[in-house]
């Protein structure tokens, strides 16, 4: 897909994934009773983030017309490159890959996908584009977390691509989720530079197992 239809969609993304946001609730997690210290090593994305992912993706089923899609699908698998699978009222397809990230944490390498996966699907895309939507999540001292935000990036916009030399082979970036990162390119310029990454690591993978 050309850069100028990626940024179309991405933005029809957003807006749709914003009204989402804004009609979801804070989420209780415990109450004082079960946590009488608060959250301490609790606060973290991880230790909540498969509820907050479900509220998400169930609130998407449920109220994809309103938000304008004509269809939403879940991944077939958990393993895949993609949680969601839009379509837009004009039959554009997204698929999306859904991550969380704390409010204020510090910035670092975050796993994106497996780069080998994300090479060969993004081959077969033809005309649909594959992005990731972080929706950055606050605790607060009453226990409850909120959805403050979301960041809808396309993968082929990824300025820091490197894949990781370990046995997952997992494309990584630090930039993400910040639109102001970002290197607009169509979807070839992307596999160019992610087959590079790919041989990089596998070359580095060898060395370190002579």
């Amino acid at each position: 897909m050309h850069k100028q239809q990626i940024e179309v969609e991405r933005k029809v993304l957003q807006d749709k994934l914003d009204k989402l946001i804004t009609e979801i609730p804070s989420i209780r997690i415990a109450s004082p009773e079960l946590l009488p210290f608060g959250w301490r090593k609790a606060a973290k994305g991880r230790t909540v983030w498969r509820i907050v992912e479900e509220i998400i993706s169930q609130n998407l089923e449920k109220r994809y017309k309103e938000l304008g899609f004509s269809n939403v699908k879940p991944a077939v698998s958990e393993v895949g490159v993609y949680d969601f699978e839009f379509t837009t009222s004009w039959g554009l397809k997204s698929f999306v890959n859904i991550k969380s990230s704390v409010v204020g944490a510090k910035n670092s390498k975050d796993d994106i996908s497996k780069a080998d996966k994300i090479r060969d699907f993004i081959k077969d895309l033809n005309d649909s584009t594959l992005f990731v939507a972080t929706f950055f999540i606050s605790f607060h001292d009453d226990l409850t977390v909120t959805i403050d935000k979301c960041v809808v990036f396309p993968v082929a916009w990824i300025p820091d691509i490197y894949v990781n030399p370990s046995n997952n082979g997992n494309l990584q970036s630090s930039k993400v989720k910040d639109l102001r990162n970002s290197i607009e390119r169509n979807d070839s310029e992307f596999l160019d530079l992610l087959e590079d990454a790919i041989s990089i690591a596998n070359k580095k993978k060898l060395e370190r197992n002579i």
